[in-house]
């Protein structure tokens, strides 16, 4: 175990760029129980500073390593019972490095069902091979006649049972199935054909109805679109290797007679390269294709997962726009709007439901009931979900604010990603939270949490239903949740969380936390009120030392006892912070922030035995910003005024929008006609692109000139290069803006379902004056 440990320790130091010994103490940390942000951020000198992101890929590879050595322990085990196993063996099973090159070397090993071969055995076939393997100037057909009897009929029951023989040896040769598979990766070609009759079912796989290209570089998302083709019988797809080859003897087939010295010379040999082709057509072929074909699949879905991730990432640490009290309308035609006020903290004042829209078309009274809701809470932000009727729900609103009286504070407004609302409201964390809210209204709650910090509320939903990946349905679902997990993990505890305010669904995020944790700790602040200390946190019934440990520095308390409480310094190092003070001869409060002072410190003079360099270095940097929030500056896009729709965009048109997702082919782009267009990875910029995450991230508000439209298939094609002149203006009217924060994978797919033209809003006269006049 310890050897295995080791060399797992060197592996996994060569591919993440760091040394066996920094491997080994993060290795030892995780098997102690404590999480990946907690090892990043705190025992920086344990693992010689590797940060969370090489520290995920040690985790990952970690249980792949771990598992090849529980295999390999059990193959060794199953070859030495059968007292088979030899030293050179040995030594192979050791040396390779992949679950698929074990398996390779186990097959001739491995318990199976009874095979042709083994049939053939049975029959008493097996000399006969063996002849034929011996003596390459024999003629098969001679030697098979001696083994003609009752069980084998004739010359030709008895050349085919050695070649099942022949076939099986050859087929559990790992060095040369080893050979065949790279040659085949190098030189597979993916074929896509259209299913016979399925043209017009399959239209939206038009693009691979006559497809191909090298299997080695098919990107990630065209292979998960076949795939997907295929799974739907809309495609066929195949992996082929010189197919166009004309040649009788193919490469592969040539391969497997170099690996067993076959040349044609003799009537044996003749007899065993044609064993040989055989083998490839009807074993080997058939099964590398699979093997290629599974890890195309695999390939594909670990890209798709990282794009997931990534975007992910970027939305759950998108802008906050602050504790503000906010509204949320959450539209609808026929059903109404509903509307939801929330105060600075998330905490619901007031709901209501309005019908400015047929059949009611209550235009005025809505306006007038939105206007002093207002005034009542004194709103500052209004979010808008950009599902169907948003357009028309902006609209009203910008009308409604337009007729505010100068002297009045007008609300900022902004339309917010819908998906995975309606998740959330009908969860059981929304019943527990509002268990007398119709459900649709609680989704107006949680449009307008979202827009006062997107992370607090988007981790109430399950990551999956976010929505900002590509083919998310299509990929093994236990490793996306793991990975979204992880960065679910890795966002709140960058950020921090506030104790006295949190949800359970944000508490539990927390290091070293979980779901009844969390539930115990708000069932602590709400019996006994706000906690004044993290050491409070102890009293927690079962939260003990080490949970404590893994916790307290990624929680914050505002305002209390103990300043350091609000930073992300860790309890345990406070003895450290309040040396660093004591040295600067000012008050802890005073010293926080004062950036002069603090950077003309050394800080080799507080090193002890047990916080080094890179602590004391982070306490100093916390002491100069505390409690800083990693997340940018709030900032919001401008819709075109009367570009409602996928019909109204024509090519030239500059507008503004926000990035909702982010994918290996390019980026898509929310510009307020319910349907994201793509900015090709080819048109993000006036230089080459390897990788759209070096110029756009999910929440960017970028500018961009339509190109193409195709409106049958809901396509959009956007340019953001600079080349190619201007172009002119979307609309003869003026571009009042309109705010944006939607995401892919919610109510923007398309055209939103019969979209109703908004009605005609004229001015509010007296009422609504009346109801925005200041006391």
């Amino acid at each position: 175990m310890a050897d295995d440990n080791k060399s797992i320790a060197a592996i996994i130091a060569s591919e993440i760029k760091a040394r066996p010994d920094q491997v080994a103490s993060a290795v030892q940390l995780l098997d102690e129980g404590a999480t990946v942000p907690f090892i990043a951020r705190y025992r920086k000198e344990v693992t010689g500073g590797l940060d969370d992101t090489q520290l995920r890929d040690l985790a990952e590879r970690l249980t792949y390593l771990r598992e090849l050595a529980a295999r390999r322990k059990a193959i060794v085990e199953s070859i030495t019972s059968q007292g088979k196993m030899t030293d050179e063996l040995m030594v192979k099973i050791f040396q390779v490095g992949t679950k698929a090159e074990l398996e390779d070397i186990y097959l001739p090993y491995k318990p199976k069902r009874r095979t042709r071969a083994e049939i053939a055995r049975e029959k008493g076939l097996q000399p006969l091979a063996d002849a034929i393997w011996a003596n390459r100037a024999a003629d098969p057909q001679q030697l098979a006649e001696a083994y003609i009897n009752a069980d084998v009929p004739d010359v030709k029951a008895a050349l085919e049972g050695a070649r099942d023989i022949v076939a099986e040896a050859i087929s559990e040769n790992a060095d040369l199935i080893g050979r065949l598979r790279n040659d085949m990766k190098d030189r597979a070609v993916l074929y896509s054909k259209v299913v016979e009759g399925k043209e017009n079912a399959g239209e939206k796989f038009a693009d691979y109805f006559d497809h191909f290209e090298r299997w080695a570089t098919v990107p990630g998302h065209r292979a998960l679109a076949m795939l997907r083709g295929w799974n739907e019988e809309m495609l066929t797809l195949s992996i082929e290797v010189d197919k166009d080859d004309p040649s009788p003897v193919k490469p592969a087939q040539r391969t497997i007679a170099a690996a067993y010295e076959i040349r044609q010379a003799g009537p044996a040999d003749k007899w065993l390269m044609e064993a040989a082709g055989w083998t490839w057509r009807v074993k080997l072929s058939v099964s590398l294709s699979l093997d290629l074909m599974r890890e195309l699949r695999e390939r594909a879905e670990e890209e798709a997962i990282h794009v997931f991730a990534r975007n992910l990432k970027d939305l759950l640490l998108a802008a906050p726009a602050g504790s503000r009290a906010t509204m949320g309308l959450d539209p609808g035609i026929r059903t109404g709007v509903k509307v939801a006020i929330v105060d600075g903290t998330g905490k619901l004042l007031e709901t209501t439901t309005v019908y400015p829209f047929p059949p009611k078309n209550d235009v005025r009274g809505t306006q007038v009931e939105l206007a002093g809701l207002i005034r009542k809470h004194n709103v500052e932000l209004i979010a808008i979900g950009n599902g169907t009727g948003s357009r028309e729900t902006e609209k009203l609103v910008a009308d409604m604010l337009s007729q505010f009286p100068s002297t009045a504070a007008k609300p900022t407004k902004v339309i917010v990603s819908e998906a995975g609302a309606s998740v959330y409201s009908a969860s059981e964390a929304a019943a527990r939270e509002f268990p007398g809210l119709d459900v649709s209204l609680r989704g107006a709650v949680s449009i307008a949490r979202r827009l006062q910090d997107p992370l607090a509320e988007l981790v109430k939903i399950e990551p999956k239903s976010i929505g900002v990946g590509q083919y998310q349905h299509d990929v093994d679902q236990g490793k996306l949740g793991r990975s979204l997990d992880a960065v679910v993990e890795d966002a709140v505890n960058a950020v921090g969380v506030d104790l006295n305010t949190a949800s359970v669904p944000l508490l539990a995020r927390v290091s070293g936390l979980g779901g009844s944790i969390a539930e115990a700790i708000v069932s602590y602040r709400d019996q006994t009120g706000a906690f004044e200390s993290r050491k409070d946190l102890l009293k927690v019934p079962r939260l003990g030392a080490r949970t404590f440990e893994q916790c307290a520095g990624f929680l914050r308390i505002r305002n209390g006892k103990e300043p350091l409480d609000a930073s992300s310094v860790h309890p345990e190092a406070y003895g450290v912070a309040k040396k660093i003070v004591a040295a600067c001869g000012r008050d802890l409060r005073s010293l926080m922030g004062d950036s002069a002072l603090l950077k003309g410190l050394d800080p080799r003079k507080f090193i002890d035995e047990q916080f080094g360099l890179p602590t004391v270095k982070d306490i100093i940097a916390e002491l100069d910003k505390p409690g800083r929030d990693p997340r940018p500056s709030f900032k919001t896009a401008t819709f075109a005024e009367g570009v409602d729709e996928i019909t109204d965009l024509k090519p030239g048109m500059m507008l503004e929008g926000t990035v909702t997702n982010v994918a290996a082919f390019g980026a898509f782009v929310d510009i307020g006609v319910h349907q994201d267009g793509l900015v090709h990875v080819s048109q993000l910029a006036d230089r080459f692109v390897k990788d759209p995450h070096e110029v756009v991230k999910a929440g960017d508000v970028v500018k961009v000139r339509v190109v193409e439209v195709d409106v049958k298939r809901k396509r959009i094609a956007l340019t953001m290069r600079k080349d190619g002149g201007e172009a002119p203006a979307p609309s003869a009217r003026d571009n009042r803006g309109q705010s944006n924060m939607r995401n892919s994978g919610g109510k923007s797919g398309g055209n939103p379902g019969g979209r109703q033209d908004a009605p005609a809003i004229g001015g509010l006269g007296a009422a609504l004056a009346e109801a925005m006049r200041k006391k």
